[in-house]
């Protein structure tokens, strides 16, 4: 049987940026036809950048220094930028962090979203605004017609998102890549947005790249996962897979320190304080040497404080899961015998 390409291939990709300081050091994953991949990790860890590299977007003094992005067999580190403005909103399309910032705040939103058509030469103005009260619609937005005429100033955040989402989704793009789409938004608005991005996905066929610290989040929404510490991925598995058996040391750390009944986040009469992963998040231009989370991990070891462990196979090949710990190979690639990690209680 053949396997199908995936639709976006990442290989060691490396963002610099002036310390010097590596915010994606090496990074690579794939993502396939139709599938949500999470990208999961404390702030400061490089998932931003990382999703913004791959539209070639990276603000600066940062620069792409090395590395492939691959999508259906071109690769976007070499098209010329004329070619690359294509792609943008066209193939991939990005739903950005803070929507108020990312609007113009002098345009309607309805004309925002009708740029991409125009700029693509996919409509003309008139039918583009038209298609964008559509689109509006489309993403659950009240009134969409009349709303079409609003500015950002007079939507609240969570619409705000929704039409961040119909800009993303105008062009009818294979991919589109989701920046903490849910983040300052209430629990109720959040649920909303999550379940809207999970119906367009279903209904339209996309793939999707959903950036978050948030592993609820992931957990709600994510095929497979790839867990980000220091620039660099060091775990990636099936959504299933992780949370039921994590293997990093950090990515365990993650899932013990998430709220559920009983803990200080979710308060009752038998509330108990979270367990926090010890220490801080590294400076990215200071990193220790070794792996880069040996000074918060409860099972460093020596190797651990000297060598950077690669990210490798682990378990059968067509799992797809890979770890970059010395508790699951030495620093040759020779696998370990160990007990299996304990499960997140």
């Amino acid at each position: 049987m053949t396997v199908a390409p995936p639709l976006l291939r990442v290989e060691d990709l490396v963002v610099e940026f002036p310390g010097p300081l590596r915010a994606a050091d090496g990074v690579s994953f794939a993502i396939g036809e139709g599938e949500t991949l999470g990208l999961v990790g404390e702030s400061g860890c490089g998932k931003s950048v990382t999703g913004l590299a791959l539209l070639r977007l990276v603000p600066e003094p940062g620069r792409i220094a090395s590395g492939r992005v691959l999508c259906r067999g071109d690769d976007l580190m070499l098209l010329s930028e004329r070619r690359m403005c294509a792609v943008r909103g066209r193939s991939i399309a990005f739903v950005f962090q803070e929507p108020a910032a990312a609007l113009n705040p002098v345009l309607s939103v309805g004309t925002q979203i009708a740029e991409g058509l125009v700029v693509h030469r996919l409509m003309k103005k008139k039918e583009a605004m038209a298609e964008a009260a559509r689109l509006l619609a489309l993403v659950r937005l009240p009134d969409a017609v009349r709303r079409v005429h609003d500015y950002p100033h007079q939507l609240s955040g969570g619409m705000l998102q929704r039409v961040m989402i119909a800009i993303a989704l105008a062009c009818r793009p294979a991919l589109v890549i989701a920046d903490e789409p849910t983040t300052a938004l209430d629990v109720t608005i959040q649920a909303e947005i999550l379940a809207l991005l999970r119906r367009l996905r279903d209904e339209l066929g996309l793939s999707l790249l959903l950036i978050s610290h948030n592993l609820g989040v992931i957990a709600e929404m994510a095929d497979r996962v790839a867990v980000m510490y220091a620039g660099r991925i060091v775990e990636e598995a099936g959504v299933q897979a992780l949370y039921r058996d994590p293997a990093h040391p950090y990515t365990r750390g993650l899932l013990r320190s998430m709220p559920r009944p009983g803990s200080s986040a979710a308060p009752g009469p038998r509330a108990r304080r979270l367990p926090a992963i010890e220490g801080v998040v590294p400076d990215l231009a200071h990193l220790p040497p070794g792996c880069a989370f040996h000074p918060r991990c409860p099972e460093a070891m020596p190797e651990c404080r000297e060598t950077v462990p690669a990210i490798r196979p682990l378990g059968a090949p067509e799992g797809g899961r890979r770890v970059a710990c010395f508790l699951h190979h030495d620093a040759r690639g020779t696998p370990r015998t160990r007990p299996a990690a304990e499960g997140v209680r």
